[in-house]
C-alpha cells in the first residue's frame, strides 16, 4: 500500500495577493456594472494598502531580525518578501492599466471625465484658479528640504509632490519633526538645486468636481496643485514635480507584559504608528534619478522597495468617483435590507426570542433587529443586565448609545471593548471613554488575546424568574459594514447556551478559566480541540465505509493541524467543500493527499463574512455557527466562539446558503491544486446562478410569504331559487 504523499501548502501571503487579484478581476469584467468596477478597483487598492501595512511591514520586521523562521511552505521572510515585491508590482501595473485602458474611456463614453490640464477650456481654468487660492493655498504647506537636514515626517499613504527646484530667493525652513528612522540627510546632487515636499492634505477631496455644459468632470487634486505650482512656489523655477507617498509599518505590537495602562499604552501604538519604519515608497513613473535617489535615501529605502506607477498614486481615494450621484445605470440595482417577519415593528423580542431561536441573515435581512435588542434592553425595566463584546463598532454607533443609555438608567453594563482590533484602537478608546463616564463597566479585553467573540448577553427579571436572552453573530456590532457584510445573527434563549455565554463572558472579566462549556466552544480554550474531534469521527466514519463529508465556510484557512486534518480526511475519503472567501494554505485536488476536496471562494458585490461549519457526523448533521477562521491567530490568540444551530428552521436556512454558494456559477472561482483560481462556469444552456442574488430573493420571498401568506378558502355551491 503506497504512503500517503507528504503535505504541501501554499504561501499565505501569495495566498492572500491572489484573493486581492480577484477582487481586481471584477474591476475589468464587462459584466460588471461601471461605476461598481471603480469600486472594485478602488478596493483591491485600499486591501493593497493594509496588506503592505500589515503584512508586508511584519515580514520587514523578522527580515532584520535575522532569526530563522519560516511560514508553512518553509519559506523564509526574505524568500516571501522577494515573491511579495514581484507580486505586488504586478498588481500595481494592472491596476494603472485597467484604470487607464477600460475604466477612464469607458467611463468618458458615459459622461464621466477626467479632465487633464490640456483638456481644460479658459472658463474651468479660472474657476480651479479660484478654488487654489481660496482654498487650496490656505490648506497646504510646502516643506522645503536643503542639502544636510532631516527629512520631514511624512504620515503612511498620504500623497505628496516632490518638487525639485532650481535656487532662487530661498527662506530658511521652520523645524519640522523627523521619523526615528529618517536620520540621514539627502545629499543633493547638483548644488544649484534643491527640493520642496507639497504633502497634500487628508482634509481635500482628491477629485475636485469643475463646471460643465454635461455629464461629469473632475480633476485630481495633485493635478490642480501642479497646474497652479508657481503661485506656491513663488519666483521658485521648477525642474520636476513627481507625486510620491511611502507606505509605514502599521504591524506594531503592544508589549502587555509589565503594562499597567492598557489604553495608554495603545495610545502610544497609534502615535508611533506615525512615524513608524517605512516598507514601500511609490512615486510617478518618469521620476529623474535625482528625484528617485533622493527620495529612497530619505527614507531608507532599498531599491526592491520602490515601485514606479504609470498612472495616479492611491487608488483607493476612487471610492468617492464610485460613489457618485446621478449615474444609477452605471451602478447595481439596490438591495434594500428585507425586514424580518418574526419581528416586526412593535413586535416583543423577548417574547419572540423566548417562542423560538431566531436566525437572520445580513445584509439580505435587516440588521435592525440587533439595534433593536439593544435598544429595548435599555428601556425595559424587566432587563437588570446587559453583557456585551465590542470589537469593532461604527462611527456613529447605536448601538453603544442604547449601553450608554441603560447604564444611565441604573442597569449593570458590562462591555469587553477590545482596544488592540488593528486601525480600531483609536475609536475603541473614545467607545470605552464614554462607556466608562456613563456608568458602565468596561474590561480592555484579555492580556495576550484579541477578544473577537461577538456576544451580547440581556439578563431579565421575569415572573419565571432570571432569563437570559442572548444574541450571537458571525460579524461585528457595526451598523455601517452590516450592510456590505454577509453576516449570520443567531437570537436564543436556551438556558444552556445562555449559561455557557455567561461563564465564558466573566470569565474574560474575571481574568479566571471558565466553568466547562457545554454547548458552546470557545478558543483559545477548546474551539480547535473540538473542531478536531468533529474532522475525526468523520474520518472514522468513512474508515468503516459509511457517508462521511464536511463542508464548511470561512474567510481564511492556514491553520496547519485543521489543513493537516483535513488531508487526512481526504485521504480517507472524506468528501470535503469549503467556501475560502480569501486566504487558503490548503491544496485542493492533489492525487493521494486532497483528491476528495473542493475549494471555492466568492467575489461579488457584498464581502463574505460568515463562518459555517457543517458535519455530516453519522447523519446527525451538525451545524455551527462561528467568529472564527481557521488561523492559527482566531484559534490560538483571539477569544472566540463556535455555536451549535439547533433550531431546525435556522438550521435549514443556513445550511441552503451553504448549497447556494457551491451551486454559483457566475461569482465563484475555483480553486486548483497548482494555486491558480479558475472562473466556475456554466455549462452550455445551464442557468445563470449569482448565488449573492438567489439569498437575496429568498430573503424578499420569506418576507413575503409571512406577509401575505396564502389559504385556502372553501367556497361552497348555493342553491339557487330554482331548485
Amino acid at each position: 500500500m503506497k504512503s500517503p504523499k507528504k503535505p504541501t501548502y501554499f504561501n499565505r501571503e501569495l495566498s492572500w495577493l491572489a484573493f486581492n487579484q480577484r477582487v481586481l478581476d471584477r474591476a475589468m469584467m464587462d459584466n460588471v456594472p461601471l461605476l461598481e468596477r471603480v469600486k472594485f478597483l478602488a478596493i483591491s487598492a485600499s486591501n493593497l494598502d493594509e496588506f503592505l501595512t500589515v503584512r508586508v511591514g511584519g515580514l520587514e520586521i523578522v527580515r532584520q531580525s535575522g532569526t530563522a523562521i519560516t511560514d508553512i511552505c518553509g519559506m523564509s521572510a526574505s524568500e516571501q518578501l522577494s515573491k511579495i515585491r514581484e507580486r505586488v508590482n504586478q498588481m500595481n501595473r494592472a491596476q494603472a492599466e485597467c484604470l487607464a485602458d477600460q475604466l477612464e474611456p469607458q467611463l468618458a463614453k458615459n459622461s464621466i471625465v477626467r479632465m487633464r490640464e490640456q483638456d481644460l477650456t479658459e472658463n474651468q481654468i479660472e474657476y480651479l484658479r479660484n478654488l487654489f487660492q481660496e482654498e487650496l493655498l490656505s490648506t497646504i504647506a510646502p516643506v522645503a528640504v536643503a542639502a544636510g537636514e532631516e527629512f520631514p515626517l511624512l504620515t503612511g499613504a498620504r500623497l505628496c509632490l516632490c518638487v525639485r527646484v532650481k535656487n532662487g530667493h530661498q527662506l530658511k525652513p521652520a523645524e519640522t519633526p523627523t521619523a526615528p528612522d529618517q536620520k540621514s540627510s539627502a545629499t543633493l546632487p547638483e548644488p544649484d538645486a534643491r527640493f520642496v515636499l507639497v504633502p497634500l492634505g487628508r482634509s481635500l477631496p482628491r477629485m475636485l468636481t469643475i463646471p460643465a455644459d454635461q455629464g461629469f468632470q473632475y480633476v485630481l487634486l495633485e493635478d490642480v496643485v501642479q497646474l497652479f505650482l508657481s503661485e506656491l512656489l513663488e519666483g521658485q523655477k521648477i525642474l520636476e514635480v513627481t507625486p510620491f507617498r511611502v507606505i509605514r509599518n502599521g504591524d506594531l505590537v503592544l508589549e502587555e507584559d509589565g503594562l499597567a495602562d492598557l489604553l495608554s499604552g495603545m495610545q502610544e501604538v497609534l502615535a508611533a504608528r506615525r512615524y513608524s519604519q517605512c516598507v514601500r515608497l511609490e512615486l510617478a513613473t518618469g521620476a529623474s534619478d535625482e528625484t528617485l535617489h533622493f527620495l529612497q535615501k530619505a527614507v531608507n529605502l532599498r531599491a526592491d522597495q520602490v515601485g514606479a506607477i504609470d498612472g495616479p498614486l492611491g487608488l483607493a481615494d476612487y471610492f468617492t468617483l464610485a460613489g457618485i450621484q446621478g449615474f444609477n445605470n452605471l451602478k447595481d440595482s439596490a438591495w434594500p435590507a428585507h425586514p424580518t417577519p418574526e419581528f416586526e415593528r412593535g413586535a416583543d423580542m423577548f417574547k419572540t426570542i423566548a417562542t423560538s431561536d431566531q436566525l437572520l441573515f445580513h445584509p439580505y435581512q435587516s440588521y435592525d433587529p440587533v439595534v433593536q435588542f439593544v435598544n429595548d434592553a435599555a428601556d425595559d425595566p424587566k432587563v437588570i443586565a446587559i453583557k456585551q463584546t465590542l470589537y469593532r463598532a461604527s462611527k456613529n454607533s447605536k448601538i453603544v448609545a442604547a449601553l450608554e443609555r441603560a447604564a444611565g438608567k441604573g442597569k449593570h453594563v458590562t462591555a469587553i471593548i477590545e482596544l488592540k482590533a488593528r486601525f480600531d484602537e483609536a475609536r475603541n478608546i473614545e467607545w470605552a471613554q464614554r462607556l466608562e463616564h456613563a456608568g458602565a463597566d468596561v474590561v480592555y479585553g484579555v492580556k495576550g488575546l484579541k477578544t473577537h467573540a461577538k456576544l451580547c448577553i440581556v439578563v431579565r427579571r421575569e415572573p419565571v424568574g432570571i432569563r437570559r436572552y442572548v444574541h450571537f453573530g458571525t460579524g461585528n456590532y457595526n451598523e455601517a459594514t452590516s450592510r456590505l457584510y454577509t453576516d449570520f445573527s443567531l437570537f436564543t434563549c436556551d438556558d444552556q447556551m445562555g449559561m455557557d455565554a455567561v461563564h465564558l463572558f466573566n470569565a474574560i472579566t474575571g481574568l479566571s478559566v471558565p466553568q466547562t462549556l457545554v454547548k458552546l466552544s470557545a478558543a483559545p480554550i477548546n474551539l480547535r480541540e473540538r473542531v478536531m474531534e468533529l474532522i475525526q469521527v468523520e474520518i472514522e466514519n468513512a474508515q468503516q465505509g459509511a457517508e462521511a463529508w464536511i463542508t464548511a465556510k470561512v474567510n481564511s484557512l492556514s491553520d496547519k493541524q485543521i489543513i493537516d486534518a483535513l488531508y487526512r480526511a481526504s485521504q480517507a475519503g472524506v468528501k470535503i467543500r469549503l467556501n475560502v472567501r480569501g486566504i487558503c494554505c490548503l491544496v485542493p485536488g492533489k492525487k493521494g493527499l486532497s483528491e476528495n476536496i473542493e475549494v471555492i471562494s466568492i467575489v461579488d458585490r457584498l464581502l463574505e463574512h460568515a463562518r459555517v461549519y457543517h458535519f455530516h457526523h453519522g447523519g446527525e448533521e451538525l451545524a455551527y455557527l462561528s467568529s472564527a477562521d481557521w488561523m492559527a491567530r482566531n484559534l490560538n490568540k483571539r477569544v472566540e466562539l463556535m455555536i451549535p444551530i439547533e433550531d431546525r428552521d435556522c438550521k435549514s436556512r443556513v445550511l441552503d446558503s451553504l448549497r447556494t454558494s457551491f451551486n454559483d456559477n457566475v461569482s465563484a472561482f475555483k480553486l486548483n491544486s497548482d494555486g491558480e483560481y479558475q472562473e466556475v462556469t456554466r455549462k452550455r444552456k445551464k442557468e445563470l446562478k449569482r448565488s449573492q442574488e438567489i439569498l437575496y430573493r429568498q430573503a424578499g420571498d420569506r418576507y413575503a410569504a409571512h406577509t401575505n401568506p396564502r389559504t385556502t378558502v372553501f367556497q361552497p355551491h348555493v342553491a339557487n331559487d330554482d331548485g
